[in-house]
């Protein structure tokens, strides 16, 4: 079965593979399954995949793996052989992201430039938002790639996405919503920001607004393979980075004093931190503030990067020096920091990073942080603790192609499938 699956995987010609060329085919859909035959739970003392690799707290050649200060979090990685990933919704067009805007909707972001509104399980006609002819989406890492909503969306009704535009180029963009129809109006658009892209894959795409108020954007390192433009260790570029806006301080945006290069004439001062291959997906811990930062490999390892809330930023995690806690064009550089977890190619071959569980429902999920496979369809659990500083477990082996990890204004934690489907975590049973 699991040759079966990575040839299946092979022909959809994946959205987010750690790739080492330039454009490629669009990718192809396929039906979604049933949640039974999708899916193997792995109990936290059972799994016999190869263990993921946790950075041990000893010395490495950059920076050790910051340690996370204490917060509320379960003791150990629960048994995910009593849990499920549920079917909420089906029937997406290539969905990439899951947000909330506070209140009891989900809002689903489909790669081709469509945003729904999903509430009650059910997908709410018309469209959100349809900037579908404004939106290059040929390549398998272009389209409508990223979505967060305003800290006051309910009061000034605005968002932001980042996309791809028609030119390949990363454009990142506010709409507000109509009052009349309470979707939102394609014309209110207003740029930001607008990156010039010198190929079609690392694209980035990721946008979260952070517990500061300030909006954060993950930013690739302009494709092809190996990093050949070194932007990732370039702060002359904002490719390959994590950046930090000020929506509210000046139009389009401004800076907050509080960056690390900010008030340098050398550097852009939108850069938060750098030495990133293609950030696909991070999210803030909801109780901690914490940033989790997953970071798509080039050619043998995959890795997840850890912010603490106390950090003033200016992180070098690393690339293109180095993949993973791996020596890949050069040494490290003085100060870089180490992922708090890497998996190899074995495993699969493109991180899509995830979520911190804070869900009410599930106290045994306290603070597990989830992230996936967009090949293999695993999905580990990540800990603080334990001899090496940090707990890895492969929790569940799944089918599914995973875009995006999410969650809802309650805490709950939901998996995106390429394919078409939306799943929460839920008790067996």
């Amino acid at each position: 079965m699991r040759i079966i699956r990575w040839i299946g995987v092979a022909v959809l010609v994946l959205l987010l593979t750690a790739c080492s060329a330039g454009p490629s085919s669009a990718v192809q859909t396929a039906a979604v399954g049933t949640v039974s035959a999708a899916m193997t739970s792995v109990g936290a003392a059972a799994a016999t995949e190869p263990p993921v690799a946790a950075v041990p707290a000893t010395a490495q050649a950059s920076r050790p793996a910051p340690t996370p200060a204490a917060a509320a979090h379960v003791a150990t990685l629960p048994n995910a052989s009593a849990y499920n990933w549920s079917q909420v919704s089906d029937g997406f067009k290539r969905p990439l992201d899951l947000q909330h805007a506070g209140d009891g909707r989900l809002f689903v972001v489909e790669q081709a430039g469509r945003i729904w509104v999903v509430a009650d399980g059910l997908r709410r006609d018309p469209p959100f938002l349809d900037i579908r002819s404004r939106i290059g989406s040929d390549g398998n890492e272009q389209g409508l790639l990223g979505l967060a909503f305003h800290p006051r969306f309910a009061e000034n009704g605005q968002f932001y996405v980042n996309y791809t535009d028609l030119g390949g180029d990363t454009v990142v963009a506010r709409f507000t919503v109509s009052p009349d129809s309470g979707n939102a109006d394609p014309a209110s658009e207003s740029r930001l920001l607008t990156i010039d892209q010198p190929y079609a894959n690392h694209n980035g795409g990721g946008l979260a607004f952070g517990p500061d108020g300030y909006l954060y954007i993950g930013t690739g390192d302009g494709g092809s393979g190996g990093d050949p433009l070194g932007n990732g260790q370039s702060l002359n570029t904002l490719l390959g980075k994590v950046l930090r806006l000020d929506v509210d301080g000046a139009e389009p945006y401004g800076v907050p004093p509080d960056n690390p290069f900010a008030g340098s004439g050398e550097v852009y001062q939108e850069i938060w931190a750098f030495g990133l291959r293609n950030p696909w997906r991070f999210a803030f811990d909801p109780a901690t503030s914490d940033l989790y930062l997953g970071d798509v490999g080039q050619g043998d390892w995959e890795e997840i990067n850890y912010q603490p809330s106390a950090s003033s930023g200016g992180e070098n995690y690393g690339w293109n020096l180095r993949e993973g806690l791996h020596s890949f064009s050069g040494d490290a550089a003085p100060g870089m920091v180490d992922p708090v977890v890497e998996y190899g190619h074995d495993q699969g071959c493109s991180v899509t990073g995830g979520v911190v569980v804070r869900d009410p429902a599930l106290p045994e999920w306290d603070g597990v942080y989830l992230y996936g496979d967009y090949c293999s369809g695993r999905v580990w659990g990540l800990l603080p603790g334990g001899d090496s500083g940090w707990q890895s477990q492969l929790l569940f082996d799944t089918d599914f192609n995973i875009t995006a990890f999410g969650q809802d204004a309650a805490g709950a934690a939901y998996l995106i499938d390429h394919r078409g489907g939306v799943y929460r975590l839920t008790a067996a049973g």
